[in-house]
């Protein structure tokens, strides 16, 4: 049997969470000393990872049909907008300060070294929409409830929130539930 071969055998076996999580790559030491960050891009250069991906959150909502998908700046539009379009509702972008062209409302939150600004256009969602949030990562959780805290000012429901990948030791996920956000994640790691 070819390696080829043999990796195709390997990865069938494995589960999706598994699978998913076996090709995201591990970067010591970046952005900063001590920091190990979890690089979600090999799973989007990997067309067959990446439908499992996208799959696994389709197969989640796909019942459960919210009225759109919101994205945070700037790897959950990636996952969001595909994820939107597999499930025929609407993308909201949420973005760093400074980036949507018409009128926006503002969320600041805390960042482990220092502040960020997010925003939401006004007419993004209409009162009563169901909407999922998504990212590619909670680490401290901070963008997340920003996001949330954008779309339940503008009169939207999140009904969960989303990401590929969960950091449980900075405790962000464990925030973000103590607050009454239900939570999906793909695949966990050790340390940060």
């Amino acid at each position: 049997m070819n390696r080829a071969a043999s990796n195709t055998t390997l990865d069938e076996a494995l589960s999706p969470s598994d699978y998913i999580k076996a090709h995201i790559r591990t970067v010591p030491d970046w952005p900063a000393p001590g920091v190990q960050f979890r690089d979600i891009t090999p799973l989007l250069s990997n067309p067959r990872v990446f439908r499992v991906l996208i799959d696994q959150f389709v197969h989640r909502y796909f019942d459960t049909r919210p009225d759109a998908i919101a994205g945070l700046d700037a790897r959950g539009f990636i996952i969001g907008s595909v994820l939107a379009y597999e499930l025929n509702v609407g993308f909201v972008p949420i973005r760093k300060k400074g980036k949507l062209p018409f009128r926006t409302v503002e969320e600041t939150y805390e960042l482990e070294y220092g502040s960020a600004t997010v925003e939401i256009h006004t007419d993004a969602v209409r009162s009563g929409d169901r909407v999922v949030l998504i990212d590619d990562l909670i680490a401290t959780g901070g963008t997340m409830m920003a996001g949330r805290r954008l779309l339940e000012r503008l009169g939207a429901t999140v009904i969960e929130g989303a990401a590929i990948v969960d950091l449980p030791e900075l405790a962000g996920s464990d925030k973000l539930r103590a607050t009454g956000l239900p939570l999906f994640t793909l695949v966990s790691f050790d340390g940060h």
